[in-house]
């Protein structure tokens, strides 16, 4: 039976360092109020002509170099992000024809801060069942774009950037040993950009209104977290046969210190296997989980034959996980 394992992996980081000073016109002290609230220093954000295909395919690229992979070899292109280029077309075609991988089916994939972790598992399923042996999944946002500027609960903890990952197929004892993948419409209501779509078109009203850029419930959101990503260690380390306090490190989705403290002293899992980079990017949603999986593999933190958990959580509801051993 084929397993999915890690082939390469790349990051796309825009070269604009913001500082918590960025937002002195907007609070008091900002460094102090954004680091204490978020332990986030600094984030990056997109040039006004960078959008979140050019970050995506600088990330591809890097993975394929790194992998020494032919762009032909691929055979599917999954592309995570709730800031496409444009509603239309998909942006993994953009970055298909970037890269020429002109053997690859291409698709977007909108499961907001969880879409990496659903897009792994979807690659995962296709190497599985055999019909595809290369895949490639890529997590992109440049929530710069959709941020209130205005609105100081949200627009300091997010940043931009991709992270892609090269799946092959193998039978060797290693790669993703479990996942897990689950929805809350319930709770779609506490994460959105109200003006964006069909439901309510952007209009000068709604853009007088502020209705076209991001909104999230910040309190009940990080109920939530701190709610669901106990349930995710637990579930996907029992699918995958070991104990949560057997795992090397875990990757969660940048979101917020104060959740993985939490998280931390809830489960007794030591904060030190926390692998985590908001201090430096902050949140950047879908790419988060991709460009510290990147960061800590470069860097030799991850090992072979180590068993690392990534974890997304976020807008949908939307949450999941996914065991992968190196």
């Amino acid at each position: 039976m084929y397993r999915a394992m890690v082939r390469a992996t790349g990051s796309g980081i825009p070269g604009r360092v913001v500082p918590n000073s960025y937002f002195d016109y907007l609070i008091e002290d900002a460094d102090e109020w954004i680091r204490s609230r978020t332990g986030i220093r600094e984030r990056r954000f997109a040039e006004p002509d960078e959008s979140t295909s050019d970050l995506a395919t600088v990330a591809a690229r890097n993975a394929l170099q790194r992998g020494g992979i032919d762009p032909q070899e691929i055979d599917c292109i999954i592309l995570a992000t709730s800031t496409a280029d444009m509603c239309l077309p998909s942006t993994a075609c953009m970055v298909q024809k970037n890269i020429g991988a002109k053997n690859a089916s291409a698709f977007d994939m909108n499961a907001v801060c969880s879409g990496f972790v659903y897009a792994m598992e979807t690659a995962d399923c296709f190497i599985r069942s055999g019909k595809y042996r290369t895949v490639m999944v890529i997590g992109a946002d440049t929530y710069s774009k959709i941020l209130n500027f205005q609105d100081k609960t949200t627009c300091p903890l997010f940043g931009d950037g991709a992270g892609a990952v090269i799946l092959g197929a193998t039978e060797e004892d290693r790669g993703i040993v479990s996942s897990l993948i689950r929805s809350d419409g319930g709770g779609w209501e506490l994460i959105q950009v109200p003006s964006s779509g069909s439901r309510k078109p952007v209009t000068p009203e709604t853009i007088a209104a502020s209705e076209n850029t991001f909104f999230m419930a910040g309190k009940q959101v990080f109920t939530f977290a701190t709610d669901i990503i106990p349930r995710i260690i637990d579930e996907v380390t029992e699918r995958g046969g070991i104990r949560p306090d057997q795992l090397d490190h875990i990757i969660p989705h940048q979101a917020n210190v104060r959740i993985i403290d939490n998280i931390a002293r809830r489960t007794g899992i030591p904060k030190e296997k926390f692998l985590l980079n908001l201090d430096r990017f902050g949140n950047t949603a879908a790419a988060s989980v991709s460009i510290a999986l990147d960061e800590n593999l470069r860097s030799g933190v991850i090992k072979p034959d180590q068993t690392v958990l990534m974890m997304g959580f976020g807008g949908g509801l939307c949450w999941g996980g996914i065991l992968i051993r190196f």
